[in-house]
């Protein structure tokens, strides 16, 4: 398997939602991470079983939080270059890749 790496924009954003759900309750704040983490292990199992998304990037979100990860497949790694709740404004994170 690929490693994974974050823009350190989207390293950010895990953790501002992070620090949101752990307002609410601790042990929401613990699915979030852990559902965040189930997902990048899928994407490393499978990077491109993702259609594109808005090449050439895609995502990948899991079951219950309203966030995916936005990713690239590279050669050597998987680099995530956001973490996007599915309200935010599309292609947003799209200055990253320049």
């Amino acid at each position: 398997m690929k490693p994974v790496t974050f823009h350190p924009e989207a390293r950010l954003e895990l953790t501002a939602a992070g620090r949101y759900y752990t307002q609410r309750s601790l042990t929401v704040a613990q699915r979030f991470y852990g559902e965040m983490d189930e997902v990048v292990a899928e994407i490393r199992a499978r990077p491109i079983l993702r259609r594109m998304f808005d090449p050439p990037a895609r995502r990948h979100s899991g079951p219950v939080f309203p966030y995916c990860i936005i990713y690239l497949d590279r050669s050597d790694s998987i680099w995530v270059v956001a973490v996007m709740h599915f309200k935010q404004e599309p292609g947003y994170w799209r200055t990253r890749l320049g």
